[in-house]
């Protein structure tokens, strides 16, 4: 484990262009990249926990929590910083569980979070629970990162393909070079596929959307609890609740065209 830095990256259980909408909601930088079938990666351009106002693990869990809720799918936060590492699975508006290991791999979380990890994902309950339970007993020779290396390695079973360069653990400014690398590719063949392909405008329902009703309802209060609790990450995922429901409500009462 490195250091001298803090690290973060946001694993989402869905594809680039499910993903891509919703970035901008976070109001922070960010670079979006594939992360094989059914998986995307996002990697933030700035290191908002080096104000001090809140610890690295903090404001990823707001992240993910915000993202989760927008689109709908379950975004897993990887992160680490001196002194330790850990994850955080958030999945719509369930309290996101969580693992913490200390830099030099030792385990420093419940044992049951596998458990809750292995069930919102809907990973193997046997094969699956079994590997993700190794990296929760002792092994003097795993680190940190040798930790959330393992975890990717588990997921990645289920689809997930890191771009190269793009590492738990790694030094950011490495990993956000080659996020850029792989988002600038997959932008590129995206608008060449674009170029071959015609949308079609249909018939819109103009009746109020349920779920942006939602969002906004539950929106207002988490934004309320985390300005209230000065916690920027939950303060963060309420006003992109309030924002995500208040554009789908606009989009609903907008002229079909």
């Amino acid at each position: 484990m490195n250091a001298t830095s803090a690290g973060a990256l946001l694993l989402c259980r869905a594809e680039y262009d499910v993903i891509r909408p919703s970035v901008p909601l976070l109001r922070e930088p960010f670079l979006l990249a594939p992360a094989g079938a059914g998986w995307s990666a996002l990697v933030p351009e700035g290191e908002p926990w080096l104000s001090g106002a809140e610890p690295v693990d903090r404001v990823l869990s707001g992240w993910a929590a915000a993202l989760a809720v927008a689109t709908n799918h379950p975004v897993l936060a990887l992160w680490w910083d001196v002194d330790r590492a850990g994850l955080a699975l958030a999945t719509g508006f369930r309290r996101p569980v969580g693992y913490v290991w200390l830099a030099d791999g030792t385990p420093a979380g419940e044992d049951e979070a596998m458990h809750t990890f292995v069930a919102r994902l809907g990973l193997d309950p046997v094969l699956d629970l079994q590997d993700l339970e190794a990296l929760t007993r002792p092994a003097p020779d795993a680190d940190a990162r040798a930790r959330l290396v393992g975890l990717t390695a588990v997921l990645a079973r289920t689809g997930l393909v890191l771009p190269e360069g793009v590492a738990p653990g790694a030094e950011p400014d490495g990993i956000r070079a080659a996020a850029r690398d792989a988002g600038v590719r997959e932008e590129a063949a995206a608008e060449k596929e674009r170029g071959h392909t015609a949308h079609a405008v249909g018939h819109r329902p103009t009746g109020p959307s349920v779920p942006a009703i939602v969002q906004i309802a539950a929106g207002f209060p988490l934004t309320v609890w985390g300005l209230a609790r000065r916690s920027a990450g939950w303060t963060v995922a309420g006003a992109v609740l309030l924002a995500h429901g208040a554009l789908a409500l606009a989009r609903d009462r907008g002229p079909v065209r």
